[in-house]
């Protein structure tokens, strides 16, 4: 007796500036989808600019989700990502659309692919034991410690990333073993629908670096009263965020808030922004590159939608 066939649904990953949003809303002038983002700052209302969210005309040509759904003061888990996509997958099927699954968070990919670790709970003594030392040396050296103890974990983690950084050194003082190792022997899940993962890469790092530099710039804008800035200054009149909330320690947010403590100038602005989004960008390739089962497609080709758009059609032959 043959099994009931599975929905299917499309992955479109890449690195930030490598033209997700634009294969998707070519994709989808061609077939009837729904896009399902997979952006961890996309998820935050007022956050527009620097999250590179969406136009309303885009958001009103294609049905979109997971955008806009959260204040900032709130924070949103890989779990509840897994759960709303899997759920939202069977609504868009349902319709007869394809969901199409856009996005660099590249933590809520792996999460819905390979199902959600059962790794040692906190332990705040732990924990608090790690932000002592890393008070001493800093967390760039506490990455360099992790780096010894786990590279796997490590690779994918940015030197100032204290959160995840205390995480990963939490689980091997608690059991002894790299993050990286506990999460290679987890059984895998078995998703309710079929996944096919376009990569949009490339081997060209200094074209992708123009792009980021390009559209940080256009984020910024000529004056401190338009773009981003004004966008974070909005956020901080409001009075309860703090540059410690998930939401304001994205790229781009974090180096603004920076910018109006007086900390930095408006070029170290620039500048710190553009590098801290190259460092994204590399953190999300480690990811990619670690994903085996996508398919690759050339994000500087002349038509990397039409690309993805023939495998498709390979799939209903």
């Amino acid at each position: 007796m043959s099994e009931m066939k599975k929905p299917l649904a499309v992955a479109i990953m890449g690195p930030t500036a490598s033209g997700k949003t634009a294969s998707a809303l070519r994709i989808a002038q061609t077939r009837p989808v729904e896009i399902i983002s997979v952006d961890s700052a996309l998820v935050y209302r007022d956050m527009d600019i620097g999250t590179a969210k969406p136009t309303p005309d885009e958001l009103a040509a294609v049905p979109h989700h997971l955008i806009d759904i959260l204040d900032p003061l709130e924070a949103y888990s890989v779990a509840q990502f897994r759960a709303d996509t899997i759920r939202l997958v069977g609504e868009i099927a349902a319709r007869g659309k394809l969901p199409l699954l856009v996005g660099g968070t590249m933590m809520y990919f792996k999460g819905l692919v390979d199902g959600l670790d059962d790794l040692p709970t906190a332990d705040p003594q732990v924990r608090t034991a790690i932000e002592e030392e890393a008070a001493r040396i800093g967390w760039p050296g506490m990455h360099a410690k992790l780096q010894a103890l786990d590279p796997v974990t490590a690779a994918r983690l940015a030197p100032n990333d204290a959160q995840r950084i205390n995480r990963a050194l939490e689980i091997i003082e608690l059991s002894g073993q790299p993050m990286s190792a506990l999460l290679a022997r987890r059984a895998k899940p078995e998703l309710p629908f079929e996944l096919v993962s376009f990569g949009l890469e490339t081997d060209d790092r200094a074209v992708l670096h123009k792009r980021i530099a390009l559209r940080f710039d256009q984020m910024l804008g000529e004056r401190d009263d338009e773009g981003l800035v004004a966008e974070v200054a909005r956020l901080r009149a409001r009075g309860d965020l703090s540059p410690t909330l998930p939401s304001i320690r994205c790229v781009g947010y974090r180096q603004a808030w920076d910018y109006l403590d007086g900390n930095i100038s408006r070029a170290e602005l620039r500048e710190l922004g553009i590098i801290a989004t190259r460092q994204l960008a590399k953190r999300q390739i480690t990811w990619l590159r670690a994903m085996p089962h996508r398919i690759v497609i050339d994000c500087l080709g002349p038509d990397p939608a039409g690309a993805m758009l023939d495998h498709l059609a390979t799939l209903s032959k």
